[in-house]
Formats: C-alpha cells, structure tokens, sequence
C-alpha cells in the first residue's frame, strides 16, 4: 500500500497531452508483466493507475505514458527531470503471451491503448520465432493523437511484422488509411482458427473490434480485452473498479472475452 520513490529520469511529448515517463528503478530494477499497471503517485495531489508501457526484458527502465485528463494526471506531465513521484505496483492480470506461441497474434489498439499493448509487442519480437503472424492495427481519432511515431516507423520496416495505421480524420497532410480501426480487420492476414488476439482502447471501440474478431470465426476464450477502469486503490478494496462479479484491479485489467462477454457494454455496469 506504501508507495516507493522514484527519480524521473526523462519525459518526452508523444501526442497532444500525453507524455511518456521513465523512471529509475535503482539497481533492483522493475519486474513486471506485459498488461500489468502502476498506481503513481503524485505529492499533494494524490494517486491514479497507470499502465507500464515499457519494455519487460529491461526491468531497469520503468516507463509509463500519461494523458492529461485530471489533476492527478496532468500534474504528472507537467512534471520535470529529477522530480520524485511515488509507484504502488505492479498490480493485475497480463497478456498471455505464452498462450500465444504458435499461433498468429493480432493486436488492435485505440487512441492511448497502445500503451498498455506495447510490452506485449516487445515480448513477442523478442522470441519472433515462437510465433506465426503478428499484426498491429493502430487506430487513433487524428494524426496529432498517434504515440510513438519513431518506433511505428520502425515496425512498418520489419519483415516479420504487419502494421497498418489509420485514423478518423486525416485532414490534408495525412496520406494514410482514414477510417475506424476496425476497417482494417477485414484485411488483415491471419489465421482466424489458430490466433490469440489482444484489444485495448476505448470500451466501444473494443466491442466493435471484439465482433469483428468473433465474425472472422475467432473463439471469445482466444481474445483478451483490457478493461481499465475506475480504479482507486489497486488491491480490491475501495470497490470503485467493480464489474459485475470481478474487481477489474485484481482480476483483471486483462480478461479473455469470453469471461466477460455478458457483462461488456452493457448499461449501468
């Protein structure tokens, strides 16, 4: 429950108000699992859960990436190098990684859920070769909002990786696909009946996306969700992240569909 200090070691802008910080983590290091979070803790303003969006082979570098959207939040961005914040973690399920081997992977990540997805993307290019296809779709509302422009370009240049990129409104300057990021599961190459798929992003875009899997003949116990929400605490006691029957906090972020499939989208839930 004690949140341990931890020297903000860089921050850099990576879309309009969201930031991406790296913490020291000393020289213990930062174990965690891909889809795993961290309540961060600000002085005097108070604490939120964010995802870890780092890489989990280099547990020496502990990075997250913050949206501004609260107090707590966007005095995090406004933070500076060499400022103390306070970390609670890591906390919850992950992304079954290994569950995955074999088979084709499909991420499909909106607006800032790229974030919490892109340890499972590192985890997986690092044993590329227990893997068939792995394919990232990317959907943001404008190109303003896209995260980690260098390291998309990249991926795009890998031959064992398929990228597609799209956003709602391109505008003049924008050469890319326009459209929801479910536009592009329709031609995106994988084996419906032998991959695991991995979802996070806003809760209507990921029931959209989740469909669209289920249509391509995809079993809901082979697609993960991630239902970050209304979290507090972080140990399942405030009950603020109650869903249903679960507490997303320690149950989840991470759910296999199937498991939540009733209770998805539906009102007052």
């Amino acid at each position: 429950m004690l949140p341990t200090p931890q020297r903000l070691l860089r921050i850099r802008k990576d879309a309009d108000a969201t930031y991406t910080l790296e913490l020291d983590t000393g020289d213990r290091g930062f174990s965690f699992a891909p889809g795993q979070f961290n309540m961060l803790y600000v002085f005097g303003k108070g604490e939120v859960p964010i995802s870890i969006s780092g890489d989990p082979t280099r547990p020496e570098r502990l990075v997250h990436t913050v949206r501004g959207v609260g107090a707590v939040s966007e005095a995090l961005i406004g933070m500076k190098k060499g400022q103390i914040l306070g970390v609670r973690g890591p906390f919850g399920t992950h992304w079954p990684v290994e569950r995955a081997e074999t088979r084709d992977v499909v991420i499909v990540a909106g607006g800032i859920g790229l974030a919490p997805l892109r340890p499972a993307l590192y985890a997986l290019l690092a044993a590329r070769e227990r893997f068939g296809r792995i394919v990232l779709l990317y959907g943001t509302r404008t190109p303003g909002d896209l995260l980690y422009r260098h390291e998309l370009q990249r991926w795009r240049g890998r031959f064992d990786l398929e990228v597609e990129v799209t956003v709602d409104s391109g505008g003049s300057d924008w050469r890319g696909h326009v459209g929801v990021v479910t536009t592009l599961l329709g031609r995106a190459e994988f084996d419906s009946h032998c991959s695991l798929a991995m979802v996070c992003g806003p809760e209507i875009m990921m029931r959209f996306a989740v469909r669209e899997l289920l249509d391509r003949g995809m079993n809901p116990a082979d697609v993960y969700v991630s239902m970050e929400r209304n979290m507090k605490c972080a140990v399942g006691h405030c009950g603020h992240c109650q869903f249903g029957a679960e507490f997303v906090c320690k149950d989840g972020p991470v759910f296999p569909f199937d498991r939540i499939a009733d209770l998805i989208g539906k009102a007052e839930i």
